[in-house]
């Protein structure tokens, strides 16, 4: 029988994100410290953490190792980063080497998948990694955040000059602020409960009863709520000062806001589509960035960022840190990668490429490559 390694010296590198589009880290300092503390050693490319407020100086206190190359970050046995590498960072990686890291289909290049594959590195992606209870940890923290930040966002925009020049809430003898909110899912529960405390009129919508139950009772509250009907949507596009969108592509949902029915909305009007990383809720709907957030279509001004918790990177990091620290330190006790792979369920669900195979049935069926079920890939090596 295969004797099972027992708790390896791992070796992670924290490569630094490319520079005003991704604002987030892994890992923490204090998360560095208890997985060094661990017995393992951790790589951080010099700057890594400095968008999200954590010096070099913090990280080297840990007991981090700084590199200034980001060939010799890449080196490192396990490499944990925000956003997928490029074509470049994925040549310095080294064949068998583990890749965490979010995917982002919507905007992803087939070619990345050839090159993960031609270099045999088993991927993971943050999309796809469950819990024991089979929900997915790092999904739902991060629509937390956004859920809660979108409401800022659009406050901050209503109020400026180009904008509605109306406060987010309502005061006093003044009626309250609109606000629409598409999808009743985890960005949706915050959302509302931001935009609630500040006083907002929210209205609901879904395409599914049990959401819409379910978030009013996660709120405690009555509030307006919908099952999507074109009809009544189309009314309250119009009256809406805020329109959130955050349902997901893969539920059928895509592009539920019309061209048509975004030319009837009001003037300086807001919609934060917060589901463009998989599509887009609104026909109008184009990627934007940090750098150059908004633009304006029929007057109205559309943000459509896909990484809205990278606006809050401190918040973000360490929601991020909070999952991955404890994952690594089971990778490191169940024997490595390959182990956790074999023994963890939960953890295989993460995959998509393994031993330069597509072992995801969605990407395949998406980009029209072959797949293996990863399953009989590890039993037949185990």
């Amino acid at each position: 029988m295969k004797v099972r390694k027992q708790h390896p010296q791992l070796c992670i590198g924290i490569p630094k994100e490319l520079e005003g589009i991704e604002n987030r880290v892994c890992l923490t300092p204090e998360a560095v410290a208890l997985i060094v503390n661990n017995g393992h050693i951790v790589q951080v490319e010099t700057g890594a953490g400095l968008n999200a407020k954590f010096s070099d100086r913090e990280y080297s206190e840990a007991g981090a190792k700084i590199v200034y190359s980001k060939k010799e970050v890449f080196d490192s046995e396990i490499v944990l980063k925000v956003d997928p590498p490029t074509t470049e960072e994925i040549g310095y990686m080294k064949p068998g080497k583990t890749l965490i890291s979010a995917l982002q289909m919507s905007t992803l290049d087939p070619g990345y998948i050839t090159e993960i594959n031609k270099k045999r590195i088993t991927g993971l992606a943050y999309e796809f990694i469950e819990d024991k209870a089979g929900g997915k940890p790092v999904v739902k923290s991060m629509s937390e955040i956004a859920g809660s930040a979108v409401m800022q966002i659009a406050a901050e925009y209503l109020i400026s000059k180009n904008g509605m020049g109306v406060i987010l809430g309502g005061v006093t003898g003044v009626p309250s602020t609109k606000v629409l909110i598409l999808g009743a899912g985890t960005v949706a529960e915050y959302a509302a409960r931001t935009a609630i405390g500040l006083g907002a009129e929210v209205k609901v919508f879904d395409s599914h009863l049990y959401r819409l139950r379910r978030i009013k009772l996660n709120l405690g509250m009555q509030l307006y709520t919908s099952v999507i009907d074109t009809v009544n949507l189309r009314k309250e596009l119009r009256e809406a000062d805020v329109v959130i969108g955050s349902l997901r592509a893969e539920e059928g949902t895509s592009c539920l806001v019309t061209d048509e029915m975004v030319t009837e909305m009001k003037p300086n009007s807001i919609v934060v589509d917060v589901s463009i990383d998989q599509g887009g809720c609104f026909e109008t709907s184009q990627i934007t960035n940090h750098i150059s957030p908004i633009y304006r279509k029929y007057d109205v001004i559309h943000y459509c960022v896909p990484n809205i918790p990278s606006r809050v990177a401190r918040t973000a990091t360490i929601s991020l840190s909070n999952i991955f620290a404890p994952i690594l330190l089971q990778i490191a006790e169940a024997g490595g990668v390959e182990e956790m792979i074999h023994h963890k369920e939960w953890f295989m669900n993460g995959i998509y490429s393994y031993k330069g195979y597509l072992t995801n049935s969605i990407m395949a069926k998406k980009y029209n490559e072959s797949y293996k079920d990863i399953k009989l890939l590890t039993a037949s090596m185990f």
